[in-house]
């Protein structure tokens, strides 16, 4: 009989390594192809891409923080997770029947809810499984499978892209949709700890001797100094972060009529290929301690932002994507365990992390929004080097401000 349950323990264990996998294209949207699609396909100009590109990081702020308190109370996360998948499904097709500016908008607002719903579901149903004595790993597997996944289809796109139509790239990303909904059902109910899932920790009840759920007060949690710097750190980078590679895009396809998308792959490719092995690292070494780790992130983040200045060369572009291998390799793992540690026996760490991204999100469609008027006014070199700037302040602020957060007393 035990031996069965292990049986099926690794069988949702298993089918997390699917979702993962699957989730990495669709979490994020159809991501940079829609501002080559948009330029390349409908000669749509820099300003209006950057709003497109801001309308998904816009309804993700919208929809966070109550998809994480969703996440907290709700037990049926496979479901909602499959939910979120199918609104990627619909966005995507969308895009491709009626590429209109309102149609295009629209899509991108769907996309938006359902990129809030997948990295506090994911994360929870991890954490209900694991628990969090071995989070530090599982979170590292989740990444580096999710990396792996991003590899595979950024490969399809780009042949898809190059050699059928640049429409295709959206279906591709529809159908993986669908293959992580299959994916998250195959994850067993049985297995998730719900009370795990929320971070919290049972108390016991001195009038009867039984246990009831300990959950935190909103403001207990969010009077936390620790949660507030880490919180203007996420947004600081993220900010910085998140126009850069639309914007190689953009200045890859400018002029270009072919070999955008191949390029833009590429630069994909060789960023989620770094990815994977430094996620992996990442989880394994985060026990030791998460901030030296992090500020590795940090750190490599002006430097690309300077890098992307010194030439408009396709190659030289594509091989400083390596950086943000590094970079986003890191943050993937460490966010998730800085906020498990933070929130540990809160039973709020789906609502933090969701906060947290919420706040990361403003970053995120702001970076989009400006830069995109920067370029337009005074050329790509400017909007690279702004970003730059930004990241040497969000470096400043972590290095400084924000205090180790793990314990070694964790259970």
């Amino acid at each position: 009989m035990q031996e069965t349950s292990k049986r099926l323990h690794r069988q949702s264990l298993r089918a997390l390594d699917y979702l993962n996998f699957f989730l990495a294209d669709v979490r994020d949207g159809v991501g940079p192809y829609l501002a080559i699609y948009l330029q390349a396909s409908r000669n749509w100009n820099p300003a209006d891409i950057g709003i497109a590109m801001s309308a998904m990081g816009i309804a993700t702020v919208i929809a966070q923080t109550p998809a994480g308190a969703l996440v907290d109370r709700l037990r049926a996360k496979r479901l909602l997770i499959a939910i979120a998948a199918g609104l990627v499904a619909i966005g995507c097709g969308s895009i491709i029947l009626l590429p209109t500016f309102a149609v295009v908008i629209s899509a991108q607002a769907l996309n938006g809810v359902a990129a809030a719903i997948f990295p506090p579901a994911v994360a929870a149903i991890t954490l209900g499984i694991v628990g969090h004595s071995k989070l530090d790993k599982r979170i590292g597997r989740n990444e580096s499978f999710n990396h792996a996944g991003n590899v595979a289809a950024a490969t399809l796109a780009g042949l898809v892209g190059h050699f059928i139509a640049r429409e295709g790239i959206f279906l591709l990303v529809g159908g993986m949709a669908i293959a992580s909904a299959i994916a998250v059902i195959r994850v067993r109910e049985e297995d998730i700890n719900h009370e795990w899932a929320r971070g919290a920790q049972l108390e016991e009840e001195e009038a009867d001797g039984g246990n009831h759920t300990h959950v935190s007060g909103f403001a207990q949690l969010f009077s936390d100094r620790r949660l507030a710097i880490f919180a203007l750190c996420a947004v600081l980078f993220h900010f910085a972060n998140a126009a850069m590679l639309p914007l190689v895009g953009q200045e890859l396809s400018a002029g270009k009529a072919t070999g955008a998308s191949l390029y833009m792959s590429a630069c994909i490719i060789v960023a989620q290929l770094v990815m994977i092995p430094v996620s992996s690292w990442a989880g394994r070494f985060a026990h030791s301690g998460r901030k030296r780790i992090f500020l590795i992130a940090f750190a490599v983040l002006p430097i690309r932002g300077v890098l992307y200045t010194l030439s408009d060369n396709p190659y030289f572009l594509v091989s400083v994507q390596a950086l943000d291998g590094i970079g986003a390799g890191i943050f993937g793992v460490l966010s998730v365990l800085v906020v498990a540690d933070l929130t540990q026996g809160t039973g709020r760490f789906n609502l933090t992390q969701a906060a947290i991204g919420t706040a990361v999100g403003i970053g995120a469609s702001s970076s989009n929004l400006m830069t995109g008027f920067i370029v337009q006014k005074a050329g790509y070199n400017a909007g690279f080097l702004t970003l730059a700037a930004i990241a040497a302040v969000a470096l400043a602020v972590f290095w400084f401000a924000m205090p180790e957060t793990k314990s070694h007393q964790i259970r």
